[in-house]
């Protein structure tokens, strides 16, 4: 856990705010690349999981939080309560959002998923990789960060504000595949699912996607199961209703966790044995594909007893 001291909070749109984190003692924080996100602890005993987006070599992190009215009450303490000076918590930086800058990339964000595509537009800057983004909202008010994109890179960025008239259909924009691209994407949960629709004659490898919320995934009806912990050698069973999450820290198990619903990756645990029903919104095809990993606050298996890495 690292302990961080606020040192700005900043409005950067309609319900939006900005913090400059920095270590509380003066220390250093860790090194994070572009699409990293920190689980964040609140005093309210919410863990919430915040992108970085600030610049890569600052000495200090940043994040945006959006106002949400439906929530836990995390961000409307970070809107209500926190004021510079003040102290938070914070495991991480965690990233599953990889930016490739070997290859062109298309960044589709909408909203507050912009964060994490900020430091990817940094890192393609200084990596002369081509790019280009296209970023929705539905006003220009709501949209952090968007005049100031326009402003630094001209001709780069395509604003589609939905008040405006101009409401991105990711259909259209996606139809053609584009060999040797990228498309990494972040935004409400519709637009990633829209997206995801229109990528399917893409290659494969082609969308980068970053989830907040969980995805809704056909599973089937839980079945128990057995789990192997590798380091101690205890078996024990699953049942249906339970994560493997649950019955390893029922057992004791220390096993790193956050979200509960398989999209901050801070539970992934290797498989040396078996094979994983995957439930979580962070793997790629090609990654469950592979089973080497798993999020056990959510995958169960596919039959027979799994072996992990604990």
């Amino acid at each position: 856990m690292i302990d961080l001291v606020v040192l700005a909070k900043i409005p950067a749109a309609d319900g939006v705010v900005v913090l400059d984190l920095a270590a509380a003692h003066g220390g250093s924080l860790p090194a994070w690349r572009p699409g990293a996100h920190i689980d964040l602890v609140l005093p309210t005993a919410d863990e919430r999981q915040y992108s970085l987006c600030g610049p890569l070599a600052a000495g200090t992190w940043r994040i945006a939080v959006r106002r949400a009215e439906a929530g836990r009450g995390g961000s409307a303490y970070v809107h209500n309560v926190l004021e510079p000076g003040m102290s938070l918590r914070a495991r991480g930086p965690v990233s599953h959002f990889e930016f490739r800058p070997e290859v062109p990339a298309l960044f589709v964000a909408g909203g507050i998923g912009i964060t994490p595509i900020l430091p990817m537009i940094e890192a393609a800057e200084a990596s002369g990789t081509p790019w280009r983004l296209v970023y929705a909202g539905r006003t220009r008010a709501s949209m952090p960060f968007a005049e100031e994109l326009v402003r630094r890179h001209p001709g780069k960025v395509e604003l589609r504000v939905s008040a405006e008239g101009a409401r991105l259909d990711p259909g259209r924009l996606l139809e053609v595949p584009v060999a040797g691209t990228v498309v990494y994407c972040c935004g409400p949960a519709g637009l990633m699912d829209d997206v995801e629709a229109a990528m399917r004659a893409w290659p494969r490898g082609s969308l980068c996607i970053e989830r907040f919320a969980p995805k809704t995934v056909p599973v089937q009806a839980d079945v128990a199961f057995e789990v192997e912990f590798a380091l101690s050698g205890e078996v024990l069973s699953v049942p249906p209703g339970k994560s493997i999450l649950d019955v390893a820290e029922d057992a004791g198990v220390l096993v790193l966790s956050s979200c509960r619903e398989g999209t901050c990756g801070t539970c992934e645990t290797a498989i040396l044995d078996g094979t994983a029903e995957h439930r979580d919104s962070i793997l790629s095809e090609d990654e469950q594909t592979a089973n080497r990993t798993m999020m056990i606050c959510v995958s169960r298996s596919r039959g027979g007893k799994l072996v992990l890495d604990l």
